[in-house]
């Protein structure tokens, strides 16, 4: 196919500017410079190109016509090239807050506690979108839930600072909260207590939950909560902590086992604290991050603003 995609465009971007620093660090100057070079090209075309006036299009058929637009009949606008926008650190930031915010308006269903991957589903389109028209309409990637795609909705969500935002719609990713109850149960018809990789949104069967143990999607959403919300992310050596917390949420505490040692985090809001502040043992770091030491048995209170 000739088509292109936008939020692959995205995700090129966020890998060239990851690897073009290890290419340097490790001598190959001429690929770091190229790597940074294309970066840049590309990063001007999604601007030029990609835009549709109120969020990214999805990307483009082989004839060149606009996939994920709002002068489309299907497939009007699409999570991931939004979410992408956002995680690549790339995107416009007054575009990509425009488009993550017409993302939850259009994307993020309240009554079936979803969060679709594209709207409306493919169903009249003489386009070939491809293998995702074979499925029913809002069934799996056409236009239900594709789970993968909604973890990455939540951590831009959080990566924004829309908190509670972030916070609802993980909670709708949570399949404990598919079967609170034995009708809800019945409706989901997957174990609720592993993650469904795919939600139908239509066909009369909105809400029940696709195949189940055999996703990525699982992983992903273990980040979306630790990484996304609680904020405790690993980057090498050391654990960093930036807390996204739900408005309603004061705090948490939590127990690491991590590199060799024990951590016993506690996290609170501090009215008087302007940035993340962090104390490991009673002693405040300049850092919002650390690198604990093997057979460490430490206490860390991360104080965020109130």
């Amino acid at each position: 196919g000739k088509g292109e995609s936008v939020w692959l465009g995205w995700f090129l971007l966020k890998t060239l500017g990851d690897f073009a620093p290890v290419a340097k660090a490790e001598g190959d100057t001429k690929r770091a410079q190229a790597w940074t070079k294309h970066a840049d090209v590309l990063k001007r075309a999604l601007e030029s190109t990609a835009w549709d006036g109120e969020w990214y299009r999805r990307g483009s058929f082989d004839d060149g016509t606009p996939l994920g637009s709002r002068g489309s009949q299907e497939c009007k606008i699409d999570s991931i090239a939004q979410s992408w926008s956002v995680l690549s650190g790339e995107g416009d930031p007054a575009r990509s807050t425009t488009a993550m915010q017409q993302a939850m308006k259009m994307l993020v269903d309240d009554e079936l506690k979803i969060v679709k991957l594209f709207t409306p589903p493919f169903s009249r389109t003489e386009q070939n979108p491809g293998y995702i028209k074979s499925y029913p309409p809002g069934v799996r990637e056409n236009g239900g839930q594709y789970t993968h795609a909604a973890t990455w909705f939540v951590i831009a969500l959080a990566e924004m600072g829309r908190t509670d935002d972030a916070y609802r719609c993980l909670s709708m990713l949570n399949p404990v909260n598919h079967a609170l109850d034995e009708a809800a149960a019945e409706h989901y018809r997957v174990e609720p207590y592993v993650v469904a990789a795919d939600v139908y949104a239509g066909q009369g069967k909105g809400g029940r939950g696709g195949w189940t143990w055999y996703t990525g999607s699982a992983g992903w959403l273990y980040r979306a909560a630790v990484e996304g919300i609680l904020g405790i992310e690993r980057r090498g050596e050391r654990i960093r902590f930036r807390p996204k917390l739900p408005s309603h949420w004061n705090g948490y505490t939590a127990t690491l086992k991590v590199l060799g040692a024990e951590l016993r985090v506690r996290v609170v809001r501090d009215a008087k604290v302007k940035a993340i502040s962090l104390e490991v043992d009673g002693k405040k770091t300049k850092a919002s991050s650390f690198e604990p030491k093997a057979g460490d048995k430490a206490e860390v209170v991360v104080r965020i603003p109130a």
